[in-house]
């Protein structure tokens, strides 16, 4: 590209981490989060959020000028929208969660005043079908001719903990409004991307992303609805899928205490609230793996009832991990988190612990050798690698991860 200035709308998980990727292949970032607070962090060259290698790439893109944030926008060739698109819970569990896109609307607005004939827009934020189409109709009110603007979407699909390597390494689907907007936007992409970059339209890229963690959730519901099972029946589910994939064309995946994080546990009630009564199986293996998270909520608190009754106190329970996946701080949609919360909220003792993270408003972050030492039940939630070192014994051990599985 001959003028290389991209303006990142959002400075997160995905947002930071490709603003400074960029920077440090020469482009010009202007990067923007509504937060202060990381604004004047980032500046500093140092980062808010814990990712390996992040820290360098930041520091080094800081320190060459290439990457300043803002609270603001500024005109750029390109605008890369990264910004959270969760959905609106209610108090009903049955229903279907609608989506929440607000943020990218908001965004789009925000932009609105910089954007020139001729600039990119790309929305890489995880969204509904028909939300890159409503970005363009945001700019339209905008008073853009968003017939002389390219418009697609290109969906991240990076692994938490791997993110600056697969950034570059994985395959990229670019969907634009229209043919030319695809052509412009995958050839953008195609400057820092070794992956393929494959070319579709904006809607079929933004389904491809809701199919890829649907699929993930279903298999994944699969697996926690076997542990259930295997609980009731007095078998070892581990043991289970260890021999049952010996098969050469069955691979079950790890049950766990539900499943978390902003995608797989979003993304499939984007395309079940679109789809209604014809995503069947998709809306099913969300209610199995919300349901798993409840089960384990039961299975602790009967653990603790027990203790009680034995010895006359109350337990104190320690919830081994609070992200939604190991080895990382990122505590979206986490259903250890949600765990700890709940058997607080019900009155059991818990002690909290999350090697990742320094401190939470709910409750103290406990050492993990601490909380070990004074609980009377160790319970894992996240299979962290720190975990799966640690001795215990003379304690009842409720394992929903595989962490002392060897």
């Amino acid at each position: 590209m001959k003028n290389k200035t991209v303006c990142i709308i959002g400075l997160g998980y995905i947002g930071l981490p490709t603003a400074a990727l960029l920077a440090n292949r020469h482009y010009q970032v202007h990067g923007v989060d509504v937060v202060q607070k990381t604004v004047d962090t980032i500046n500093q060259g140092k980062i808010h959020i814990v990712e390996p290698e992040l820290d360098t790439f930041v520091r080094s893109a800081v320190n060459s000028g290439n990457l300043k944030a803002s609270i603001t926008p500024a005109k750029a060739n390109v605008f890369i929208l990264a910004v959270p698109t969760p959905f609106h819970h209610n108090d009903d569990p049955s229903a279907c969660p609608a989506p929440n896109i607000d943020y990218v609307i908001s965004a789009a607005r925000s932009i609105a005043p910089y954007v020139r004939e001729g600039n990119i827009v790309i929305l890489e934020s995880t969204s509904p079908v028909g939300t890159t189409d409503k970005v363009a109709e945001i700019l339209a009110e905008c008073g853009i001719d968003t017939t002389r603007v390219h418009i697609a979407h290109c969906p991240e699909r990076v692994l938490p903990g791997h993110i600056m390597r697969e950034l570059v390494e994985n395959d990229r689907i670019v969907g634009g409004i229209t043919p030319e907007a695809t052509k412009v936007a995958a050839d953008f992409y195609r400057t820092f991307v070794s992956g393929e970059v494959l070319e579709t339209d904006a809607k079929t890229a933004e389904m491809a992303k809701l199919t890829e963690n649907s699929f993930r959730d279903v298999n994944i519901a699969f697996a926690n609805e076997l542990s259930i099972l295997c609980d009731k029946f007095g078998i070892d589910v581990w043991n289970l899928i260890r021999l049952a994939n010996r098969h050469p064309r069955v691979n079950i995946l790890q049950p766990g205490a539900g499943v978390g994080g902003h995608c797989i546990a979003v993304d499939p009630w984007f395309i079940v609230h679109k789809g209604g009564e014809d995503a069947k199986i998709i809306r099913a293996a969300r209610e199995v793996n919300n349901y798993k998270t409840e089960w384990v909520i039961k299975k602790i608190k009967d653990s603790a009832a027990n203790f009680e009754a034995a010895h006359g106190r109350k337990a104190k329970v320690a919830c081994m991990g609070l992200a939604f996946k190991p080895d990382i701080d990122d505590l979206r949609e986490s259903p250890a988190l949600y765990i700890a919360q709940r058997l607080l909220a019900d009155g059991i003792d818990i002690l909290a612990v999350e090697p990742n993270i320094d401190s939470h408003k709910d409750f103290p972050i406990i050492d993990t050798a601490v909380a070990v030492d004074e609980a009377d039940i160790v319970v894992f939630l996240v299979k962290h690698k720190v975990f799966k070192y640690l001795s215990i014994t003379d304690k009842e051990v409720l394992d929903f991860c595989s962490v002392t599985i060897h």
